[in-house]
């Protein structure tokens, strides 16, 4: 290991971060510790330095899944960035944990951002935030955790809207926009976001099946990927209805109603019993799959 003097030039810079990446890359955890301690002393190099793969000692230790070295360099208050992607990506459950508690012990925790901060360098596009990512993996664990915390996905306005957000993302690329909202969308239909996040899941997904097969109709150059996504909410409430075991279940399923079934059907009735509400609601939002599971059990 280099020796501190008192004068560091920009060589003896390189070095020590050379050193530590190197350190980080095997794992040496006492071995960073006293870098990190020269750092906290003289400030004679950069702890977010990067190596030629542009990770930072903390993506290295999340890849190698080195728990205690993660532990050290936050303590050491190493920037976080994008790491908490990375953990999502390798679903390193305690990795992300320790980054969120990292990250609201420092306030940058916000349920909209959580804490992520997307750089040049970044593998990761802007809109991408860790809950759409955990979302993207279907990874239950980490969807929870990020719902403990609040994190939330905006739902993305209508394909016309002219708000001010909306017509300048479009002006700046309407590739990147159009991406961007199919990438939440994608998030919205993990079958393990709607079981945590929805009072009716089956609901829900019926509602955005539909939204997502007229986005399909609209949006030409994503017609193949919107269908993609209405079929698998489709696919969702089938998988749901399977799990009814039983003739009382099956009743209270086929004859659930909600304010979303008045307002698509514009009637509003106190005989709302024994009418095959749910079936009817599939059947109005063209919910073919599902009306077949529901009428073969029936």
């Amino acid at each position: 290991m280099l020796r501190y003097e008192n004068t560091i030039n920009a060589q003896d810079t390189g070095l020590y971060e050379k050193q530590f990446l190197l350190l980080a890359e095997r794992g040496d955890v006492e071995g960073v510790r006293k870098l990190l301690e020269i750092h906290k002393s003289t400030g004679a190099f950069n702890i977010n330095c990067l190596d030629p793969l542009r990770r930072s000692a903390l993506h290295i230790a999340i890849e190698n899944d080195n728990i205690e070295l993660i532990e050290l360099l936050l303590d050491y208050n190493i920037s976080t960035g994008d790491a908490i992607l990375y953990a999502i990506v390798g679903e390193n459950i305690e990795a992300v944990e320790m980054l969120l508690e990292h990250l609201e012990k420092i306030g940058k925790f916000t349920p909209e951002t959580q804490g992520v901060e997307i750089t040049a360098h970044s593998a990761f596009t802007c809109d991408i935030t860790p809950i759409i990512l955990a979302a993207h993996k279907n990874n239950y664990e980490c969807i929870k955790l990020l719902l403990d915390k609040k994190a939330t996905i905006l739902h993305p306005h209508d394909i016309r809207c002219l708000c001010k957000e909306c017509v300048q993302a479009k002006a700046e690329d309407s590739l990147c926009f159009s991406r961007s909202r199919i990438n939440t969308y994608q998030a919205l239909t993990s079958p393990s976001l709607i079981c945590l996040s929805s009072k009716d899941p089956i609901l829900y997904a019926f509602e955005l099946s539909y939204e997502l097969r007229r986005l399909s109709n609209i949006e030409n150059e994503f017609r193949n990927e919107y269908q993609e996504l209405s079929r698998k909410c489709q696919s969702f409430s089938v998988n749901m209805l399977e799990q009814v075991r039983g003739s009382k279940e099956l009743e209270i399923v086929l004859n659930h109603t909600t304010n979303a079934w008045e307002e698509v059907t514009e009637k509003k009735s106190a005989n709302f019993c024994q009418n095959l509400a749910r079936l009817k609601l599939a059947i109005k939002l063209r919910q073919k799959d599902v009306g077949d599971c529901l009428t073969c059990k029936s």
